[in-house]
């Protein structure tokens, strides 16, 4: 049986682990009785978000976000911060995840009293990171972690995704591995705030430094994302802890620049409007499949279209025109 509104958001708000945990699994679950609950709790722990720092880190494979995460989450601890961490998993929609993939790979960080690490899955689409993973983040907010972190796996169009709904995006790459360049999408540097190359330690000091003068040239051949923001080059090492004060440093540096010329708070509207309106086109999608007519027509007009007795256009502009009837 479910719990009401009001028992959820309290615990929330008292920074119960476990009621944050159980409204996280409401927001994820897909039944119409969990989502409308979800609704309602999210509503209203609206008020209490919005403070936190929401950081978006992706990298290429290899380049050890776990362990960077790790690293970072537990210097911000250590200066008296809450972080939560969200680790969306695409492939969660084919095995089912790992609840304790992103804990067994964070291992000190998952004890620690201050963090919270929650596998965030996608259910398989891009539509599935943006509504799951803002909800979430929201509640974690409320919940008093004032450090989100979402760690996106693998580069590709979910990074875009994922960076219209932070702060702060910062890409994680290493030296060494040969054709650094060709290792991420140009998609993925343009919405960058700051590039890091990982492991730069021990005889991988010098490759890092000429793989981070080789990305700065790059960076300045794109157009930035902010005019109020040049995106940085820097190099740590997650192992040995050096450069991570760096990071956090220019992540403070970058929010206090947009905040004073007031393009945070622009962006922070602008990034819920598009959340209103990617969840407008993902309940007409629902809405216009789920059509008694529609179910019933849409069959027989694909095998026409795959046979070629009818063109996409023709099929596409009759099934729009049973809902004008």
């Amino acid at each position: 049986m479910l719990k009401s509104a009001e028992v959820y958001v309290d615990g929330v708000k008292n920074g119960n682990r476990l009621m944050l945990a159980r409204t996280i699994t409401l927001i994820e679950s897909a039944l119409p009785a969990h989502q409308e609950l979800a609704r309602e709790i999210v509503d209203r722990l609206l008020p209490e978000t919005g403070k936190g720092v929401r950081l978006g880190i992706t990298g290429v494979p290899g380049a050890g976000k776990s362990t960077f995460i790790e690293s970072f989450g537990t210097m911000l601890t250590g200066l008296g911060h809450k972080v939560a961490v969200l680790a969306i998993d695409p492939s969660s929609s084919r095995s089912g995840g790992s609840i304790l993939g992103d804990k067994t790979r964070m291992e000190k960080l998952a004890i620690n009293p201050d963090a919270f690490i929650r596998p965030s899955p996608s259910g398989g689409t891009l539509g599935g990171v943006g509504r799951k993973t803002r909800e979430t983040m929201l509640v974690c907010e409320a919940a008093g972690y004032d450090v989100v972190i979402i760690e996106t796996v693998g580069v590709g169009q979910s990074e875009t995704t994922v960076a219209s709904m932070v702060d702060f995006f910062l890409v994680l790459m290493i030296a060494g591995a040969g054709d650094e360049l060709q290792g991420i999408k140009k998609g993925v540097l343009e919405v960058a705030d700051t590039i890091v190359i990982n492991k730069a330690d021990g005889d991988n000091i010098q490759r890092a430094e000429i793989a981070r003068k080789e990305y700065e040239t790059a960076l300045h051949m794109l157009m930035p994302a902010s005019p109020n923001w040049s995106p940085r080059v820097l190099t740590c090492s997650s192992t040995q802890s050096t450069g991570i004060d760096t990071i956090w440093n220019t992540v403070l540096d970058h929010r206090n620049k947009l905040t004073q010329c007031g393009e945070m708070a622009f962006k922070r509207k602008e990034q819920a409007l598009e959340w209103m309106s990617f969840l407008l086109d993902e309940g007409l999608r629902a809405w216009f499949y789920n059509n008694p007519e529609i179910k019933k027509l849409l069959p027989t007009l694909k095998h026409d279209v795959e046979n070629r007795n009818t063109s996409p256009t023709a099929a596409a502009d009759l099934l729009l025109k049973i809902l004008t009837q």
